[in-house]
This record gives C-alpha cells, sequence and structure tokens, in this order.
C-alpha cells in the first residue's frame, strides 16, 4: 500500500533526538488495510488512493477521486459503503477528523532485534488502539439490537472455537451472573448438534474473529435454519458467518506476523461483551443487581 503523506506542517527530527512515534492507521485507513485484499483491482486502487492521499481526498469531489484512480463515482461510493461509510461525503467527513485529531499511539509488527521495552510498548499501545478503533467501528444501532434478541430469548447458546472459546466461556460466566439461561457450546460436534435443536426462542451469539472458521459458521448456520436469531461478534470485514447472522457486531483487531491470535482480537471481543452485559443488565436493573448479589454471596462459600 503506498506510504501516506506527512501531514502539513511536521518538522525532520532532530538527528540528535530519537525518531519520533509515527502515527498509526486511522480508523479508516485499518478498514482499509483490513478489506484491501477482498478487493477487486478497481477497488483496490481507489483504497490506495485514499491511503496514500487522505488530505487530498477531504478536498475533493467523487468525480475528482473517480477520475483519479481511472473508476466509476459508482465503485467510489461502493468501496466508502464498503468501508463503513454512507457514502463518499461521510468518509470525507471521518478523515478530515482523523488528520485533525491524529491518534499519536503507533502499531507495529514485532521485529526479531526487539527487546522487553519495546515490545511492552508495542503490545499496549498496539491493544490500546484496538479498543479505540473497535469503538468507533462498533453499530451502536446493532448493538441494541443485539440486546433485545438476548433479552427476548428463553435460551442463549454461545459459541466459539480455539481463541474464541475462552470468550464464549467467558460470556457464558457473566450472563449467568446476571440470571440469564444461557449456555457455552465450545465443542464442534456438539455445536452442530445443538445448534440443529434451536428454534425461534433461541438467541444463539457466535464468536469469530475471522468469521471463517468452518465449525463455528457451520453451527451458526444451522441455528439460523433451525429459526434461532443469530448474533455474531467478528472482526471488520466480509466473512462468511455474516451471511447467517441477524445482527453482526464488529471488532477492530489488527492482527500482526507475530501476533495472529493475539491479545488484540480477544480484548476487543471482551470489550462488546461486556457492553452487551452491561445493558442487558440495564434494561432489567433490579433483577439483575439482586442476581448479583445473590450469587456473589454463593461464590463467597468458595473463599476463605
Amino acid at each position: 500500500m503506498p506510504a501516506k503523506k506527512k501531514l502539513p506542517g511536521k518538522t525532520a527530527p532532530n538527528k540528535d533526538a530519537p525518531p519520533p512515534q509515527q502515527a498509526t492507521l486511522s480508523a479508516i485507513m485499518a478498514r482499509i488495510d483490513s478489506i484491501r485484499d477482498t478487493l477487486g483491482a478497481t477497488g483496490q486502487r481507489i483504497a490506495d488512493f485514499i491511503a496514500g492521499h487522505p488530505e487530498e481526498v477531504v478536498h475533493m469531489s467523487v468525480s475528482e477521486v473517480a477520475e483519479r484512480t481511472g473508476a466509476s463515482e459508482g465503485s467510489v461510493v461502493g468501496l466508502c459503503k464498503a468501508l463503513g461509510a454512507t457514502g463518499f461525503q461521510q468518509l470525507k467527513i471521518v478523515l478530515a477528523q482523523e488528520i485533525v485529531q491524529p491518534v499519536q499511539m503507533i502499531h507495529e509488527d514485532l521485529e526479531p532485534k526487539d527487546d522487553a521495552a519495546a515490545v511492552v510498548r508495542k503490545i499496549f499501545q498496539s491493544n490500546v488502539q484496538t479498543l479505540h478503533d473497535t469503538q468507533s467501528t462498533l453499530d451502536v444501532g446493532a448493538l441494541q439490537r443485539a440486546v433485545q434478541i438476548l433479552k427476548k430469548a428463553k435460551r442463549i447458546e454461545i459459541y466459539g472455537i480455539g481463541s474464541a472459546a475462552t470468550i464464549a466461556e467467558d460470556a457464558h460466566y457473566r450472563m449467568l451472573r446476571i440470571g440469564l439461561n444461557v449456555k457455552a457450546v465450545i465443542d464442534s460436534h456438539v455445536q452442530v448438534i445443538s445448534a440443529a435443536l434451536t428454534g425461534p426462542d433461541v438467541a444463539v451469539l457466535t464468536i469469530s474473529h475471522s468469521g471463517s472458521t468452518y465449525e463455528t459458521v457451520t453451527a451458526t448456520r444451522l441455528a439460523k435454519e433451525a429459526g434461532a436469531h443469530t448474533i455474531c461478534i467478528t472482526n471488520f470485514g466480509k466473512s462468511p458467518i455474516q451471511a447467517f447472522s441477524d445482527v453482526v457486531l464488529l471488532t477492530m483487531a489488527r492482527e500482526t506476523h507475530f501476533r495472529t491470535e493475539a491479545m488484540t482480537s480477544r480484548l476487543a471481543q471482551l470489550a462488546i461483551i461486556d457492553v452487551l452485559i452491561a445493558c442487558l443488565a440495564l434494561t432489567d436493573y433490579d433483577r439483575a443487581v439482586k442476581t448479583i448479589r445473590h450469587t456473589f454471596d454463593v461464590l463467597s462459600l468458595k473463599r476463605y
């Protein structure tokens, strides 16, 4: 992807001073980076132009961008929508906001020469940035729909495989604490059986960073076909699981070469689970508080 231009007004660093931290990819740039490989040649050309010339794009019309990239106006608008914007105008507004207030935290891949201090800095900054990016990506309307689905369900099933299994179990535990009828299913064979036996009174929450894990996609599809209401927590970009999900809650975690299955994706997933639990508890505050107190008293028997 072409290198991004320096922001206006930046001066060259002093030779004797330590190298400054480069600004991380913005939320829009992160989305471009996330979906670029799934785009066709025209989409990649438009995406590369936006990523390489954000300061110019905010002052351009859709026709000018189309002309500069050798694409149609419809293709430019289509890419904007693929990036989560309602159109080209909204994309320009978001870009302008990010250029005026760039995020000064770096997101880098680890290098063999990195010492412990560099690893700590890069990983912590990446994790913090992931939460910021996920917050900007999360659709509040979709979140509210997910809360309503989970609230109305007589039973909730949570699916996760691999690194997502621990997130599914944590969500199971948290939902139990507020009195919901819920179970986590993390065995792939049990998932497909359980999914096939769901129905309209069941809500299924699937957690999959890639959205392409065969086992969880299959389980979600079977649940959808059985009439269950399906929700998935997955990373930004096109993925097979979204075709079988009534509600999609998107994270924005950029896992790098050294850090596939890294904590970044799980932190983003846990943050969304936290929000879901809080919203569910607030819909029936008195009951939730009573249940939490009761379960706290029960758990106190496990402590000295």
